[in-house]
């Protein structure tokens, strides 16, 4: 049986600069590791258009399934939502 390979890509300038601790990437991947998804990389990148469109560009090339946490708030610097909609 193949193995799923996962990427966890959080989105957020706080979670770069440490005012926020990333705790939802580690419960996600223990989570998926109960259930036998291999996760291989975890990426945090800032509110940047572009750097969010390389992490998705990248993880798409080498995983099976690309979970997103984050960059989801009511400010203005929050793309996450219109850039998956592009």
């Amino acid at each position: 049986m193949q193995t799923i390979k996962a990427s966890i890509i959080t989105i957020g300038d706080e979670l770069l600069i440490g005012q926020v601790i990333d705790t939802n990437s580690a419960w996600i991947a223990q989570e998926l590791n109960k259930i036998g998804v291999w996760v291989q990389r975890r990426i945090a990148v800032g509110d940047a258009r572009n750097d969010i469109w390389q992490a998705l560009d990248n993880e798409s090339a080498v995983s099976d399934i690309i979970l997103i946490t984050g960059g989801l708030g009511p400010t203005s610097d929050d793309i996450t939502k219109p850039l998956l909609c592009d």
